[in-house]
């Protein structure tokens, strides 16, 4: 259960910049989960609403989240590399994982991505929908995106999936299915800031006393 969570875990006054392109700043998101097990709801219930916070610049971008089940996760993505770093400090101590965001064949067959007609302007910002389906080991993911291309940030969700998603996911609700545990998970920007960035934010090195372990990107 743990490790699930950790796996999907590791993921904006806006009137003055609405639908204006940017390219650098910060960009604020809440997370929640919910289930239909009455167990597992109240494991989730201690952990309640989430809060993550992204830094992005020039294809390049940082997001940290930190709650009492998972710890500090850090993740970081760099467009023009194709690389992906995650840091996490938590139960199972300090570890990292490091992985190419460029897919294979056989990784982007397990993606299917439906464009709607349906729109929503979140923020100021006019979002498309998108359906995105994944299948893997043994376990569907639905998930429901509503998408700008006003802000130019790489994240988990357009770095991984391919290339299939364009923009920056303002919405996002997963629906999934694992042993016949039914969970929902949702995502929405809540404040975006156009503000500089220093470098240094995305700096691939890892941290001492880091060791690795690609188990926590599912490789």
């Amino acid at each position: 259960m743990k490790k699930l969570l950790v796996l999907l875990l590791a993921v904006f006054s806006l009137s003055t910049f609405a639908q204006e392109k940017i390219s650098e700043g910060v960009i604020t998101m809440k997370q929640t989960i919910s289930s239909d097990d009455a167990t597992v709801q109240a494991q989730l219930d201690m952990i309640g609403q989430m809060t993550s916070t992204t830094y992005f610049k020039k294809g390049k971008s940082r997001a940290e989240v930190s709650n009492q089940m998972s710890g500090d996760i850090t993740v970081i993505i760099n467009q023009v590399s194709e690389e992906m770093l995650m840091l996490m400090d938590g139960p199972m101590g300090k570890v990292y994982g490091k992985k190419s965001t460029n897919l294979t064949e056989e990784q982007l067959e397990k993606v299917t991505v439906t464009e709607s007609d349906e729109t929503k302007t979140i923020l100021g910002y006019e979002c498309k929908r998108y359906d995105l389906v994944v299948k893997d080991q043994g376990v569907e993911s639905i998930i429901k995106f509503f998408m700008t291309d006003a802000i130019e940030v790489p994240t988990q969700q357009t770095a991984l999936y391919g290339g299939k998603l364009k923009g920056m996911p303002m919405y996002m609700e997963m629906e999934m299915n694992q042993m016949g545990m039914a969970m929902t998970m949702k995502f929405e920007v809540t404040e975006v800031r156009k503000e500089s960035v220093d470098d240094s934010k995305f700096d691939m090195t890892i941290p001492e006393g880091y060791k690795e372990n690609n188990m926590i990107l599912g490789n």
